[in-house]
């Protein structure tokens, strides 16, 4: 069969898609001398919280950076356990381990692969500190029942939406849900920001300022007699003042560049677009893989809006070839590059050195024997979405 001439597209690719209002955005940041941190990352800042419904965004150089943030915003430390899923990238987890604390991980709903009030209950301690979740692949989790069960116990709950941008639960988006939103701008999501960069919600005043504070290296004003004058440079009052820094804590440089928020803010206004097209893909591949022995589709709850940064399928026993070899069938036969998203992080070596194993989350570890990601990103055309089904469909 001869390959569609978009071949690039069949790839498993990246998210970003620019055009000429990214271009004009980045020349006017450029002629005014291309600060860090300047007024188009605030105003990136209060744009995407807005978007969110909350009142403070914060942005940062990635969503590693941001997890770390809100870690150190919950003041997770030593002697506190944090909730988290082992379907995720690293970075989640590891937000938690850099702190000292025990990381603790639930097992998945077998539909959605997220976090559940149920799983979550059953590894609660008195040492629990925060719950950790992912909205994974765009899909958020049933937040209610999550949110009911922490407020009980007084666990601040961190929801890392490096996925999804845009998604939403009972008709609120992803960013608002929790105490702290966790997005990404890495190239490969939904939308993107030179290739890395990220950003923090939240609608509580006292964690906005603690991670501000952190992400500027604890960076702190005053005036020639001492008095504190601000933590964010831009509402620093004007006028003939003398100020000298001091430095309150062991702080970080995380912060964004005005190249970063320019872009960001052309992409924010195309978001939901590329969204829609994400979500018209995923109905597409559904329509042409129905009725496939062995395979089963992404479940998507009636509560959410899935914007689908990742469309996961299941490669079921009854399928004729096993995940690795449909993988690498598709890969050396038809030129398309899949993924498995992600290996379960309680089984990489990192945390298996931190005690953990086989048998912990016994569906987590059962879905990754299945699940495999197949390329979606708005560039697709009909062509080769086509194209990509009907070579899992011979395959059956």
């Amino acid at each position: 069969m001869d390959l569609p001439k978009p071949i690039y597209e069949l790839e498993y690719g990246h998210g970003a898609q620019y055009g000429p209002e990214e271009e004009a955005a980045l020349r006017e940041v450029l002629a005014a001398g291309a600060p860090s941190c300047g007024p188009r990352v605030k105003k990136f800042e209060e744009a995407f919280a807005s978007y969110c419904g909350v009142p403070h965004g914060l942005a940062v150089t990635s969503a590693t950076a941001g997890l770390q943030l809100a870690m150190i915003a919950a003041k997770v430390g030593p002697d506190d356990e944090v909730i988290t899923t082992p379907i995720s990238w690293i970075s989640t987890a590891n937000a938690a381990a850099s702190q000292g604390a025990r990381v603790v991980f639930a097992d998945v709903d077998p539909r959605t692969l997220n976090l559940t009030a149920d799983s979550i209950t059953q590894k609660i301690t008195k040492r629990t500190k925060v719950i950790l979740l992912v909205h994974l692949y765009g899909q958020c989790c049933d937040m209610d029942p999550i949110m009911e069960l922490a407020r009980r116990r007084d666990i601040l709950v961190v929801e890392d939406c490096a996925h999804a941008a845009g998604a939403e639960y009972k008709g609120r988006r992803a960013g608002s849900l929790a105490d702290i939103g966790v997005f990404s701008f890495h190239q490969q999501k939904n939308m993107v920001t030179l290739g890395e960069g990220g950003m923090l919600t939240t609608s509580r005043r006292d964690l906005y300022e603690r991670m501000l504070s952190f992400r500027s290296l604890c960076c702190r004003t005053y005036d020639p007699k001492g008095k504190y004058l601000a933590i964010d440079e831009s509402k620093l009052p004007m006028g003939k003042h003398y100020w000298y820094l001091d430095f309150d804590d062991v702080g970080f440089n995380f912060r964004m560049t005005d190249a970063q928020a320019a872009v960001g803010l052309v992409q924010l206004a195309k978001l939901d677009g590329f969204n829609a097209r994400r979500i018209e893909i995923a109905n597409l591949y559904c329509q042409h893989l129905r009725g496939i022995r062995g395979l089963t589709s992404p479940y998507v709850s009636p509560d959410v809006k899935h914007v689908f940064h990742i469309y996961c399928v299941l490669v079921e026993p009854e399928f004729r070839l096993s995940k690795e070899d449909f993988m690498w069938e598709l890969y050396t036969s038809k030129r398309i590059k899949v993924w498995s998203h992600y290996m379960p992080i309680h089984l990489t070596t990192a945390y298996r050195r931190l005690g953990h194993a086989e048998g912990e989350c016994p569906v987590a570890e059962n879905l990754f024997r299945k699940y495999v990601s197949l390329p979606i990103h708005p560039r697709m055309t009909e062509e080769s979405i086509a194209y990509v089904a009907d070579s899992i469909r011979e395959m059956a």
